[in-house]
């Protein structure tokens, strides 16, 4: 087992070291369960968050101040293959989350941050999705809090996760607000691993459908979750601006 980093990679000025999933669970645990654990951030890097990052400097310097950032999308693969001439394996968010919590069952405490809050007796994404992943794998939920609230309030926020002690913090409120708010507050909460995860949050809570595995091993996951959810059709457009930059880079 190993709690180091493979060697760091540069994709579009962002860094990539893309473990595979095994090692990233195996740096992770090693993190975790240290003697004396440290804050780590974690990024899930995918073709929009490179998008992103060439509109916004501080996702940039968030993302190079990761202590680990691995692939989550397919197309960062093809990337990663073209120009950098590399095959790299996957580690996307909802895969490192289930792995976590299947290998450490009840020794592992878990705060749950992102998605709608809930309204009325109906729960919110991050409750239910605590929920079922307490009765999945047996995991201690250290708490759990939605993700519609204000910057002003981060620090208020950090402070309540702080307070619950987490191993893992799953922070799921989207690319770009999520790696920001683990970044700026990490000292603050000192949680062993916080992993911006995105919709990893709602697939454990069963408001969102994890693609079909034939989608996963074909490489076409992301066509299946943009043509199966309308919220998703925005995206379309990040995804076709990054294949040209790809290939535009390759050729220079």
């Amino acid at each position: 087992m190993t709690d180091q980093p493979p060697e760091r990679l540069t994709l579009f000025d962002l860094p990539l070291d893309a473990p595979s999933l095994p090692d990233t669970l195996d740096i992770l645990s090693g993190w975790i369960f240290a003697a004396e654990p440290a804050p780590h951030t974690v990024v899930t890097l995918n073709p929009e968050f490179v998008m992103d990052s060439r509109q916004d400097p501080e996702f940039v310097r968030v993302m190079q101040a990761a202590d680990l950032v691995t692939a989550d999308g397919v197309g960062i693969v093809w990337a990663a293959r073209q120009l950098l001439g590399r095959e790299l394996p996957r580690a996307p968010g909802v895969d490192i989350a289930r792995g976590l919590m299947q290998r450490h069952g009840p020794d592992l405490r878990v705060f749950f941050l992102g998605g709608k809050p809930g309204e009325g007796a109906e729960m919110g994404v991050a409750e239910r999705a605590a929920q079922n992943a307490f009765h999945d794998y047996g995991i201690q939920v250290a708490g759990h809090h939605h993700g519609y609230f204000k910057p002003a309030q981060d620090a208020e926020v950090a402070a309540l996760i702080r307070e619950a002690q987490p191993h893992l913090l799953l922070t799921g409120m989207g690319g770009g607000r999520q790696e920001k708010f683990n970044e700026a507050q990490r000292r603050a909460m000192q949680v062993p691993v916080a992993i911006g995860c995105g919709g990893t949050l709602d697939v454990l809570a069963g408001t969102a459908e994890l693609a079909p595995e034939w989608t996963r091993r074909a490489g076409v996951e992301f066509v299946w979750r943009i043509a199966s959810d309308r919220s998703r059709w925005g995206r379309a457009p990040k995804l076709a601006q990054f294949v040209p930059l790809v290939l535009a880079g390759k050729r220079r």
